[in-house]
This record gives C-alpha cells, sequence and structure tokens, in this order.
C-alpha cells in the first residue's frame, strides 16, 4: 500500500461526486500535487468547464464543498485552487499508516500494468570486433535498467543480445588476421577485444585507401561468412566467439545480464530471410531496380525526399536492414523459431541461465523468447532504419504499438576525462569512433573509477580491510556509471565527465548511495530494531511528513517509468528521495529524544527510507553500500 490507494480513493469519491452532481462522465487525472498545491491534486473542474461553459474555478468550489461533507479515510480537507485545481491535504497520522507498515515488504513498489505480458528487450547487440566502450554503455545500461522496471511492473521479459557476427566490421578485422599477417594472440596483459578494436581493426581499416584490391578481399570475406561453409567462416566464428566472451565479461562486471544470445550469422543461414523477403514481395513492400545507381538491387522505397532503401545488393547480400527485418519478426513470433537452443558455456555471474541459439540438432528443451512487444533499444543514428521496421512489423503484426524503438542520443568525453585518459582534445568534448580509434573501454573507465574510489574510501575509513574497500569502490564506480547514463533525457547528449561523476554532492550515484550508508550508520548505532507495529502519530514534522510522502510515491514511480520505458523516472525519484531523506537527517535527530516511543517511530521512518532507496536503485543496478 502507498500513496497510490490514496489516489485511488480520491479518484473514486470524485467520480461518484460528478454522477451525484449531475455533471458529464469526464477522464480526469488525480496526481501528487507540485508546490502550493496540497498534496494531491485533480484537473477535473478543467475538463468540466468545457462541457458545462463555467469557469474552473467555480467548479472547483462546489466539488471541494461537496467533498469535504465526507472526506473518506485519507483526506483532512479539499480546497479549490484560484487556478481552477481542486487540491487535496491529506491526514499525517493516515498517511505514516499506510505507507511505512508497508514499505518494508518485499513486494513494496510492485504494480501490475504489465499482467504477466511477453514483452522483448533487446540491448547490447556491438558488433564483436572490439572492446565495449562508453558509448556502448549507455544503450547497455538502459536496457538493462528498462527490464529491471518492467519485471518489476510485472511484465514477463526476455532480455536478448544480438550479436552482429557477418557484418562488415567482422569482415574487417578476419582480413586483418588472414590477410595482413596480425598475430591471432594479443600481447601479453591485454585482453582480446581490445587488441583487435585498437590494433587490428583500425590498422586494417587505414590500409584500404591505399589499396582498392582490399575492399574487394573485403566483400569476398563478408560473402563466405554469410553463406558459412568455408575454413574462412569457421575462423571468423571462433574470432568474433572470442570478442563476444570479453565483451560479456564487461556486462557482467557492470551487474547487466541476459536471457539469450541470437547470433546473425544463424538468422541468415536459418531461411527466416527467405519468408520474409517472399512476404515483402507478395505485399509489394520491395521493389527490385532495373538501372540507376541501385539497378539490380532490392530497395523499399523512400518516403518523400527519403532515399530508397538498399535491402539487398546487387551481388546478393543483404544489407544490415535487410538481416534485421527478419529479426524482428522472429521475436514478434511471426515466424516458426528454426533454431535450436544451448547454454552458454561461461555462466553468468549472478547465476542466471544464459541460452544462445543454435542451428544444430540437439536433445535440449525448446526455449521461446518471442513477445506480444519488443522494445529495442538503439542510438537515434538508427532511427530511420527502425522506423522502416517498426512500420514493416506495423503490417505483419496488425498492431502500430508491437515493434518500438528505444533510441538515445550519443555519448561524448569533457575534455578533461579525455586527457586523464590520455586523449588531447585540446580543451573540447570530443565524440568517440571505433573505426579511428578514438573511444575509451567500458573496462578502462570502470577501472579508473573504482581506482579513485577506492582511495577516497581509504580516506575516509582508515580502518576498514582491501576486501572491504574493494567491494565498496566497485559497488560506487558501477553505480557512478550506470548513474550517469540514464539520469538524462534519452534525447540529450550526455557529456561524461569522471571527477563531477563522483562528487558526494549534487545529481550523482555516489550522493544517493551516501543516503543510504547515513540510514544504516543511525540504525547501527540505535542497537534496536524498530517496531512497526505502533500509530505513528508522533511523526508530524514537516521533514518526517514529506519523508513519508515521498517514499509513498515508489510505486507511482514504477508505474511511470515501465509506461514510458524511462529509466530517468526511478533515476530522478532516487535523487530526490535522496534530497527529501538528507533534509530530515539534518533536521531530525533520531536518536536524541528522550522518549522511546519518538525514537522507535524515527527509526521505522530511517528503515522504510532505506528499504525503499535500495529497492529503487536496484531497479537501476546500482549496488547500496553500508559505507562510504
Amino acid at each position: 500500500m502507498s500513496m497510490r490507494k490514496i489516489l485511488e480513493e480520491i479518484e473514486s469519491t470524485l467520480g461518484v461526486i460528478i454522477k451525484k452532481l449531475g455533471f458529464p462522465n469526464v477522464s480526469f487525472s488525480v496526481e501528487p500535487a507540485k508546490p502550493g498545491f496540497g498534496d494531491i491534486s485533480s484537473n477535473v473542474s478543467f475538463l468540466l468547464a468545457k462541457e458545462l461553459k463555467r469557469k474552473p474555478f467555480e467548479i472547483s468550489q462546489t466539488i471541494s464543498q461537496e467533498y469535504n461533507n465526507s472526506p473518506g479515510n485519507y483526506v483532512s480537507k479539499v480546497e479549490p485552487h484560484p487556478s481552477g485545481f481542486v487540491n487535496f491535504l491529506i491526514k499525517p497520522e493516515q498517511l505514516c499508516k499506510l505507507v511505512l507498515k508497508n514499505s518494508t515488504t518485499s513486494d513494496y513498489g510492485h504494480i501490475d500494468i504489465g499482467k504477466k505480458q511477453r514483452i522483448v528487450v533487446e540491448h547490447t547487440s556491438v558488433n564483436p570486433n572490439k572492446a565495449l566502450h562508453i558509448g556502448h554503455v549507455r544503450n547497455i545500461i538502459i536496457g538493462d535498467c528498462v527490464s529491471r522496471i518492467l519485471k518489476k511492473a510485472n511484465y514477463s521479459v526476455s532480455v536478448l543480445n544480438y550479436v552482429d557476427d557477418s557484418g562488415l566490421q567482422v569482415a574487417d578485422i578476419v582480413l586483418g588476421f588472414t590477410k595482413l599477417g596480425f598475430p591471432i594472440e594479443p600481447p601479453s596483459g591485454q585482453k582480446f577485444d581490445h587488441y583487435c578494436g585498437d590494433e587490428v581493426y583500425v590498422k586494417t581499416t587505414e590500409k584500404y585507401q591505399n589499396d582498392p584490391k582490399l575492399e574487394e578481399e573485403r566483400k569476398n570475406i563478408l560473402k563466405e561468412i554469410e553463406e558459412g561453409v568455408s575454413d574462412t567462416a569457421s575462423f571468423a566464428d571462433s574470432v568474433t566467439k572470442k570478442v563476444l566472451a570479453c565483451q560479456l565479461e564487461t556486462c557482467w562486471n557492470m551487474d547487466v545480464y541476459y536471457d539469450c544470445l541470437n547470433f546473425e550469422s544463424q538468422i541468415i543461414r536459418s531461411g527466416l530471410w527467405k519468408k520474409i523477403f517472399e512476404k515483402l514481395q507478395e505485399l509489394k513492400l520491395i521493389e527490385y531496380e532495373n538501372d540507376g545507381k541501385n539497378k539490380d538491387c532490392w530497395v523499399i522505397r523512400g518516403d518523400g525526399k527519403e532515399e530508397d532503401k538498399v535491402i539487398v545488393r546487387s551481388n546478393g547480400t543483404a544489407t544490415y536492414i535487410a538481416k534485421d527485418i527478419p529479426y524482428a519478426a522472429w521475436k514478434l513470433g511471426l515466424l516458426d523459431d528454426p533454431f535450436y537452443y544451448e547454454k552458454y558455456p561461461v555462466p553468468q555471474t549472478n547465476d542466471r541461465v544464459l541460452w544462445q541459439t543454435t542451428l544444430s540438432k540437439n536433445n535440449n528443451q525448446k526455449q521461446s523468447f518471442a513477445g506480444d512487444k519488443v522494445i529495442t533499444v538503439i542510438d537515434s543514428r538508427q532511427s530511420r532504419l527502425q522506423n522502416i521496421i517498426t512500420s514493416l512489423m506495423s503490417q505483419f503484426k496488425s498492431n502500430p504499438d508491437a515493434y518500438v524503438h528505444l533510441g538515445y542520443e550519443s555519448v561524448t568525453l569533457s575534455s578533461d576525462t579525455a586527457k586523464i585518459l590520455g586523449i588531447d582534445t585540446q580543451g573540447k568534448q570530443t565524440q568517440m569512433s571505433g573505426r579511428k580509434g578514438l573511444y575509451v573501454s567500458a573496462d578502462s573507465v570502470l577501472e579508473l573509477l573504482q581506482g579513485k574510489t577506492f582511495e577516497e574510501t581509504k580516506k575516509r575509513n582508515p580502518d576498514l580491510d582491501e576486501k572491504k574497500l574493494d567491494e565498496i569502490s566497485k559497488s560506487v564506480a558501477i553505480g557512478t556509471l550506470r548513474y550517469e547514463m540514464i539520469k538524462q533525457d534519452l534525447d540529450k547528449i550526455i557529456t561524461f565527465d569522471l571527477t563531477k561523476s563522483l562528487s558526494l554532492e549534487g545529481d550523482t550515484a555516489p550522493y544517493i548511495q551516501y543516503a543510504n550508508a547515513r540510514a544504516v550508520r543511525i540504525l547501527e548505532k540505535s542497537g534496536m530494531k524498530p517496531d512497526f507495529d505502533v500509530s505513528f502519530d508522533d511523526l508530524s514534522s514537516p521533514y518526517e511528513v514529506e519523508l513519508v510522502k515521498k517514499i509513498g510515491m515508489y510505486d507511482i514511480q514504477v508505474r511511470d517509468a515501465a509506461k514510458n520505458f524511462s529509466p530517468k523516472v526511478i533515476a530522478r525519484y532516487c535523487y530526490d528521495l535522496a534530497v527529501t531523506f538528507n533534509g530530515f537527517y539534518e533536521n531530525i535527530k533520531v536518536l536524541d529524544s528522550p522518549d522511546s516511543g519518538i525514537v522507535n517511530q524515527r527509526l521505522c521512518l530511517v528503515e522504510s527510507f532505506r528499504n525503499t532507496i535500495s529497492n529503487a536503485l536496484g531497479l537501476l543496478g546500482i549496488p547500496v553500500t553500508q559505507k562510504m
């Protein structure tokens, strides 16, 4: 139970009052109020004003008067606001009793808007030719947080990672190994994914400018990879599997996990494309070009001034989008599943089973990772391609909302951070480019964050042993990186700054984690176990009541985040909750009262905060720490 119960009671009572007054039935909202508008407010008067041809304030007065005649269990007073809103004041003692007694239950914040609907979240999907960089991390963390939030909202979630093991970038590193003489083993101490990206990929692509024949070699290698029968294809498979293993290790270090790995090469060889290709022709959604620059290609016509999009090249190879269309249809269960499944050979560090597709027959139980709805996390530069796929899937599925492209903007590095990491940007923030070798790996950022946190924690806690310091510094490093990736709107470019992100002040993960550590310290110092079987009548100060209200907002935030696929909603809630707790901490001396009953009630409030902030941070994959 939370503030949502009060909202539902108010909404129900307003409906009864509207009917009693003979007002027309309108679809109004009841929401937690902005400052100056009571505790809860409703826009019902504005909507009725259009129907009744009266001023909203007049209607607000009538409704408030009627409501005050029988305010119910939780409302102390209803007031008309001059602007026209109907404002509700809540009984503090009832609010505290409702929220605090439920906030420490294991399912607090759970909200059933999913009703176990199957939903697929696909994220990461990085070419297996290089290490994950800080730009990829935004994709990974967005996808991981969205899947956590949807599970909390009672969706049945499958998390997929699409491995593009047959694209041009894979052909580049295969060419580097097979034609340019790069040794297959990296230098001592270097991870294989770093070696492939920093050395083989960058230096191979540099050679195309001076040797046009290499471009032809690249095309031949790509075709062999797609056909999947040659020694070159087998070699490519072994290389990409090694890179993928390194990438997964990085993801697991950030507490990111999956349910299934899907390989593009298998999608191409499975026959799915042929079925979709025939469907596209049948529905006249694609056309064959007999002349012009796209001669002998199959294309999707562009809208307006947009260029036509090639889906099959003149040499018969499929483009990126042609590979993505059957995969999208497979995720929605529109095609018979041609795959067998096997467990990934390396267990995930949280013991969650990770499956991978295979075309080799086996006796394993058939898995199902299709959904009624699909969310694909891909950066905004792919918006046109994703719009095409969304349109095609809506025609196949007869549901415009079945396939969702969750886009986001890029990540840049601040000039100071670039300098720390050995990149001179002449005082400017910088975009990253894997092809040019201008990027910062996720591994190096995590390592640097952890090192800085370790030193700072050691200064503050000189008595802690190395193991505990490592544990705290890893938690703060993971929390810092994850929080920086999701606290912004998705349509905003992130400029990542190492120093600012580690601050204990302002909108940062360490600030929020520190609030939790403060709560833990209070509870430890008390030496008491809070007893929640009390009335909470003494929690009446503004600092106490405001914190209770904020705690009671948790499931409302989960609802909003799930409906909008927006981790930022939870990030903002965590920050606001920490700010509210710190205001309480600075002004209310929890353990100083001579009245043990008051001390107990305040400890209940502290425990309620600790449990809620811990759960909310869990939706963002941010660990809580006992010390900072």
